[in-house]
């Protein structure tokens, strides 16, 4: 059970790496089990399909980042704090990935969104739902701060998801050129966004 568990923890880890930096489409099932060591028909054995493989890394790598969400988002901080404390771990992720890969890799899950969402709608289906999730999360962040008047916008849910299209947006900017420091401007965008005041530790 171990052996046949750690197969298709390979296949999925050298998936999500070579999604992230070629893409899909361009993969193959034969170029995946090299990659993981395996032969080709232990993935038959996981994954009906490279949609199935596709799903199950998209599952897999939003149980991690959800739970990094979480981290960053929840603690007895301002909520403005935690919200940027995100941004942070973002872009700290993005350079970690940048030295390990010699490149930007950008979001995996924004990545998937703009090649699959025409190709597959179970993979499109899933990504909306775990966006949603996303929106959700910091709506949340949104409604503390308005609550202590340290945010001006109405509509908690609509503000949440200008905050993530506004992260993504820098992050697929951050993959374009090559550049974490892309994301230097996003703070300061969603104070804007929010109607909020920077706060005295803030930099400039």
């Amino acid at each position: 059970m171990g052996r046949t568990s750690d197969a298709r923890e390979r296949i999925l880890t050298a998936a999500r790496t070579l999604m992230l930096s070629r893409g899909y489409s361009a993969l193959g099932v034969a170029e995946i089990c090299a990659a993981a060591g395996v032969p080709k028909g232990s993935f038959y054995y996981f994954f009906a399909s490279k949609e199935e493989l596709a799903l199950a890394v998209v599952e897999e790598h939003w149980a991690g980042q959800r739970a990094a969400w979480t981290r960053a988002l929840d603690g007895d901080e301002p909520p403005l704090r935690r919200l940027r404390r995100l941004y942070e771990s973002t872009e700290a992720e993005l350079r970690a990935g940048r030295e390990s890969c010699g490149t930007v890799t950008g979001c995996l899950l924004g990545n998937l969104a703009l090649e699959l969402s025409t190709r597959t709608e179970r993979v499109r289906e899933r990504l909306r739902e775990i966006f949603d999730e996303q929106v959700a999360l910091v709506a949340g962040i949104v409604a503390e701060a308005r609550a202590r008047g340290e945010a001006g916008v109405a509509d908690t849910d609509a503000a949440a998801r200008a905050l993530v299209a506004q992260l993504e947006g820098q992050v697929l900017f951050a993959k374009l050129y090559d550049d974490p420091g892309r994301l230097d401007a996003l703070w300061a965008g969603s104070l804007a966004l929010l109607g909020a005041e920077p706060a005295p530790d803030d930099e400039a």
